[in-house]
């Protein structure tokens, strides 16, 4: 269980932090500014379910607890140490991604298919998804980065690339299904 008696702690003033293993390491390193994004995302996800209701609700607080599950993952380096510890370091596992491709059938069953690009937009709950769809996709970038430069967990990227795809799907579903989405015209303004 994580205690929080004392928020400030004054050990990152000079521009470094700890990791979930103890290690220290610059803000600015590509491990933090992965799991850093993913909490950022997870911040947007809780601005969208200001606007959400019943199971789109409960799904997005289902993506919340997984956003910190993948930040609890990519925070912590050393895999291979890892099965050695007392207590194993929590990982992304493919049932997260599978369920993530289970909702996105479901809701993706009854939309039309798309025939233009679509605008972000339309309702308050689909922009607010549009901007957990790009959020999701920077997230997803800076882990393929991070994986080029260390050893992670490759299901965290599985889960965000799949991740960016529900949001898309799901703010279809809130526009009336897909009935006002904001359809893109190429060269409309020209």
């Amino acid at each position: 269980m994580v205690v929080l008696n004392k928020i400030y702690t004054r050990t990152g003033d000079k521009g470094d932090t700890a990791l979930g293993n103890g290690e220290r390491v610059a803000k600015h390193s590509s491990r933090v500014e992965a799991y850093g994004t993913s909490d950022e995302l997870n911040c947007f996800v809780g601005v969208a379910r200001l606007d959400a209701k019943g199971e789109t609700d409960a799904a997005l607080s289902r993506i919340q607890n997984d956003l910190f599950d993948l930040g609890a993952d990519l925070c912590r380096p050393d895999m291979e140490k890892d099965l050695q510890a007392e207590y194993p370091p929590l990982r992304l596992v493919t049932a997260q991604v599978e369920r993530l491709e289970q909702e996105i059938d479901v809701m993706n069953a009854d939309l039309e298919p798309l025939r233009s690009f679509i605008l972000p937009g339309g309702t308050a709950l689909a922009a607010h998804l549009h901007v957990c769809r790009t959020v999701a996709r920077r997230a997803e970038r800076l882990t393929v980065l991070l994986a080029e430069q260390e050893n992670i967990n490759t299901v965290t990227v599985k889960y965000l690339n799949r991740l960016s795809d529900w949001f898309f799907v799901a703010a279809r579903a809130s526009n009336n299904g897909g009935k006002d989405d904001v359809l893109w015209v190429p060269g409309a303004n020209r």
